[in-house]
């Protein structure tokens, strides 16, 4: 076995990446196993979304489909959305609230409690002497499969893995430090967005670490001053590579838009005017001048403040070429209702058609569709260096997230590569 027949070199730091990890059902499978259900904690929610005792959201860690509930107690919970008896999919609403805390799947009317206990099967003991299950028969061998779940400053995160170290030794203290920054006080969900991907989910991961495209590829960006790659900036990477943030202060003084314009290589055709400039007004409400932080917590969500906007995205992946983006919306709980208005309008910003974010979407899919048959042939991933550095400045002028991202992946999958591989199935 040599690195050039692994998809990713096998060297701790990979800078090319065989385009067939985007591609293999082999490889999809292997990371099921090895990454979503295995050593990491993946995002669930918000508690914000949990307010209420019954109060539930269906997600997935992976491909795998997962409820997340409050029970009677006040405790959180995730279990498998997939009945004990036949399979089926018991809870079948994206979120709401089961006053009677009880989940009842339609097929056999097996039901189970919010921790995903089951308490209830038709014609356990038959009818009248006729059918019905064994006196062996015992319900708390039939639960919904669950997960471990930890929660830290109003995220919700579970895991299949029971010895896995705890969420906060995961995050660690640096990725813990701007999670918090964000979720300075309590918040409010604001509303939801669905956006689906013809494309890998790690292609849409490599996007949220890339501040090499910020200014080139989102032209609203230097067109109307938002940001632009002189700016003061920063990234700081964890050490395993997994997890990044990016923080972008806001421009001092006042902002000149045909210099920030003069950075970029492109620019807006024709004339280019909002006809509501409110649009892009920031009413700086963290103690520091950040207009932009994007921190991507690995391996499946985003959280984010651009300009006044809140949001987490989380990144499900249902197939090689299939992924679903899940927006979700949210304010601080104290925001009186012209900041949330200003929000709202914000929002515009961001989201599967915003006027900064739509391009990602496009961008993931001509990557997928432009590595069709491409399997052997590597992508090139050297801007700046070959190195995972955990903290540099400024942005945009390399690709050290990215590498540290195939870093942290490698770190989780490099035996799984390299036993497909060695069965010619990568």
């Amino acid at each position: 076995m040599n690195a050039e027949s692994m998809p990713i070199a096998t060297e701790s730091v990979p800078t090319a990446v065989d385009y067939a990890v985007y591609h293999s059902p082999a490889i999809f499978s292997a990371e099921q196993e090895n990454i979503f259900r295995g050593q990491t904690w993946c995002y669930l929610g918000l508690e914000a979304e949990l307010t209420n005792s019954g109060d539930f959201r269906s997600t997935h860690v992976g491909n795998t489909p997962v409820v997340v509930t409050r029970a009677a107690d006040g405790s959180i919970h995730a279990w498998v959305n997939r009945c004990a008896h036949k399979g089926a999919t018991v809870c079948r609403s994206l979120r709401g609230n089961q006053a009677d805390g009880a989940f009842v799947c339609v097929y056999h009317q097996w039901a189970y409690d919010a921790t995903g206990a089951l308490v209830g099967v038709p014609f356990r003991r038959g009818l009248k002497g006729v059918g019905g299950y064994s006196t062996e028969f015992n319900m708390a061998e039939h639960s919904l499969e669950r997960l471990r779940v930890e929660t830290f400053g109003g995220l919700v995160f579970g895991t299949f893995n029971p010895s896995i170290a705890p969420l906060e030794d995961f995050l660690g203290p640096v990725m813990r430090k701007y999670i918090q920054r964000v979720f300075q006080r309590p918040v409010k969900v604001l509303g939801y967005a669905r956006q689906f991907m013809a494309g890998n989910w790690k292609l849409y991961s490599e996007n949220s670490r890339d501040s090499y495209h910020g200014g080139l590829l989102h032209l609203f960006y230097p067109t109307f001053g938002i940001y632009r790659q002189s700016q003061e900036s920063a990234g700081l990477v964890s050490d395993e590579g997994y997890h990044t943030v990016f923080t972008v202060s806001k421009p001092k003084g006042d902002v000149d838009y045909g210099s920030f314009g003069d950075e970029a290589n492109r620019e807006m055709q024709g004339e280019a005017k909002l006809q509501d400039e409110r649009l892009l007004a920031f009413r700086p409400e963290i103690a520091d001048d950040v207009g932009l932080h994007i921190q991507s917590i690995f391996p499946s969500v985003v959280v984010q403040q651009i300009q006044n906007t809140l949001a987490t995205r989380q990144i499900v992946p249902h197939g090689t070429d299939k992924t679903e983006l899940v927006w979700t919306y949210f304010g601080y709980a104290d925001d009186d209702e012209e900041t949330t208005r200003h929000r709202l309008r914000n929002l515009n910003l961001v989201g599967p058609s915003g006027l900064i974010s739509m391009e990602d979407g496009e961008a993931v899919e001509l990557c997928q569709q432009g590595t069709i048959g491409a399997e052997g042939k590597r992508s090139f991933v050297e801007m700046g260096g070959h190195d995972v550095r955990p903290s540099y400045a400024p942005m945009g002028m390399d690709e050290n997230s990215v590498r540290g991202f195939w870093k942290g992946y490698l770190g989780l999958m490099g035996n799984a590569l390299a036993d497909l591989a060695a069965e010619g199935r990568a």
